[in-house]
């Protein structure tokens, strides 16, 4: 089992004290800090590597938020999921925490089961990006063909599929890897939401209990989800790649999810969307109730007129 590295970065020993005792397990490794300072220059030495950082939102000196924006303002750290830990739990300060780039929330105090939840789902997306990032290198020639193409359509039922059709389809992107987690997002949520009819409170509560995949799998094997498919069409144009996802589902209330809502940052799911419409594609739009997903991707960089 990969050992994941983790910095965690509270100004109260005591705290400290308690996210180790609960962070106990043998594939976590922790880096404790007592303040923003300290935990820059952890970061930034030679050959640091940094999973995950859990950081404090209000400390002396330097706070949380203003060590969140100078790490998202630099590059090599934009990846690192950013865990905020805080007292501080109104809907403007969420989305201050937010805007500046962290995604995922914890409220002091909060129980075990809750902090392992969310690191858990941050860690999940970690490693559904590196998967995707592989998987797109290794289809990567597949695509040379698929260029050619001006249309195309493809049926999937599984997570499994819905990933391998994502990275396949990424390639055909001017930025792959980043294309590969709004597409991949996109079309697990067609299997999981849209066919097999999971819910956001259901996948919610799954995920605090560990119980997702099995549930994923039970349904799958039920007669009344048997034989749904997913479809993802392709529509290549001059300037743009359309990716139209449509699954047999009852739809939702996407306008919901277009964008970050700070109610959802402290849920280990429901950042997805948001997620990918930011980094992934030009634009993303939902027809109809919602079982249908239209994303753009632009083939070539734009200019701004004059």
């Amino acid at each position: 089992m990969k050992k994941w590295r983790l910095l965690v970065v509270d100004d109260e020993p005591l705290n400290l004290e308690i996210i180790a005792e609960f962070l106990d397990e043998a594939h976590f490794e922790l880096d404790l800090t007592l303040n923003a300072e300290r935990a820059l220059e952890k970061l930034e030495a030679p050959g640091a590597v940094y999973d995950l950082i859990v950081l404090d939102r209000m400390m002396p000196g330097m706070s949380g938020i203003e060590m969140l924006r100078l790490i998202k303002a630099e590059r090599r750290f934009q990846r690192i999921p950013v865990i905020m830990q805080t007292a501080a739990s109104s809907p403007e300060q969420v989305r201050e925490g937010i805007e500046a780039g962290a995604y995922y929330y914890l409220t002091k105090p909060y129980e075990p089961k809750a902090l392992l939840a969310i690191i858990r789902a941050a860690l999940a997306d970690i490693e559904d990006q590196a998967k995707q990032a592989a998987t797109v290198e290794q289809m990567q020639y597949q695509s040379d063909a698929l260029r050619l193409v001006t249309h195309a359509e493809f049926h999937f039922a599984t997570l499994a599929e819905a990933r391998s059709l994502a990275a396949l389809l990424a390639a055909l992107c001017p930025a792959p890897d980043a294309a590969a987690i709004g597409l991949s997002e996109l079309l697990v949520n067609a299997v999981e939401h849209g066919n097999l009819g999971i819910s956001y409170d259901e996948k919610s509560h799954l995920n605090r209990e560990g119980g997702w995949a099995d549930e994923i799998t039970r349904r799958l094997a039920q007669p009344e989800y048997q034989g749904r498919v997913a479809t993802v069409s392709i529509e290549r144009g001059e300037e743009n790649i359309f990716f139209i996802i449509t699954d047999q589902g009852t739809g939702f209330n996407w306008r919901n999810y277009l964008e970050m809502d700070p109610a959802r940052a402290f849920d280990p799911n429901g950042r997805g969307i948001a997620m990918a419409k930011q980094i992934s594609f030009s634009s993303l739009e939902y027809h109809g109730c919602g079982n249908q997903a239209v994303a753009t991707v632009a083939l070539t960089p734009t200019h701004p007129a004059g």
